[in-house]
């Protein structure tokens, strides 16, 4: 119990990880007395601008709630407690609050760019996907980089809908399973969800779209879907080699 709050295990041992002053600072105050101010974030820790504070805490992976409270004078301010309602909800569908640090090392080993399709993207907009699905794989209490990816938001969606249409989520649960499976290494897999199957995604990006168009209107001339289109030109490529 802290300050009035029962913080799980899981996302103590995440708050005591943060090291860096200012969101430590705002975590010690609220494990401490349950929630801090914007009178407190000011008067006694002299930060100017609250908001800045919380989100520094955000960054870190803690999910924070503002309400407003009054105070001794009437005043309406600010407060900021930790949101334990998101911790269990995001623990109930599976998910948790990576922190900054997480991200910040998966794009270093692996750039910009989505560990799927291959498309870059500025890392704001990648998000951190489990390799193998927490509804299989479980959850841990230590973070290790090799079992995650960073993935934009159209194939998170993809994979999703795929995991979930499998039946090792729905019945069978053997993580080796997963492990081999595209969703998880799509530069070295068996399968998809169980089935026989390789998919190669292409983007054509900037100056390269005028390629993309090209390709098009070729497809078309040829009365054929410019999926199909590309397949039967790679493949003429193969049988020519």
């Amino acid at each position: 119990m802290s300050g009035g709050l029962d913080v799980p295990p899981e996302l103590l041992r995440q708050i005591e990880a943060v090291k860096a002053k200012r969101p430590k600072t705002v975590l010690d105050h609220i494990l401490k007395h349950g929630s801090i101010t914007t009178d407190e974030l000011k008067e006694q820790y002299g930060y100017d601008h609250p908001p800045r504070a919380a989100r520094d805490v955000r960054e870190h992976g803690i999910p924070l709630k503002t309400t407003m409270v009054t105070s001794s004078d009437g005043r309406r301010m600010a407060a900021y407690t930790l949101d334990l309602e998101a911790v269990a909800d995001a623990k109930r569908g599976g998910r948790r609050a990576f922190p900054k640090e997480l991200k910040d090392t998966l794009v270093q080993r692996d750039g910009e760019r989505c560990a799927l399709c291959g498309t870059p993207y500025p890392a704001r907009a990648l998000q951190i996907d489990h390799r193998v699905p927490y509804e299989v794989g479980g959850d841990v209490a230590e973070l290790d980089p090799a079992d995650f990816m960073l993935v934009c938001g159209s194939c998170n969606r993809a994979k999703s809908w795929s995991c979930e249409h499998c039946d090792n989520w729905t019945t069978i649960k053997e993580v080796a399973h997963c492990e081999g499976c595209y969703w998880a290494s799509p530069t070295s897999y068996s399968h998809m969800a169980l089935e026989e199957r390789r998919s190669l995604t292409l983007s054509w990006v900037g100056e390269e779209a005028v390629e993309y168009d090209t390709l098009g209107e070729r497809a078309a001339a040829e009365g054929e879907e410019l999926a199909a289109y590309v397949k039967d030109a790679l493949r003429r490529l193969s049988e020519r080699d």
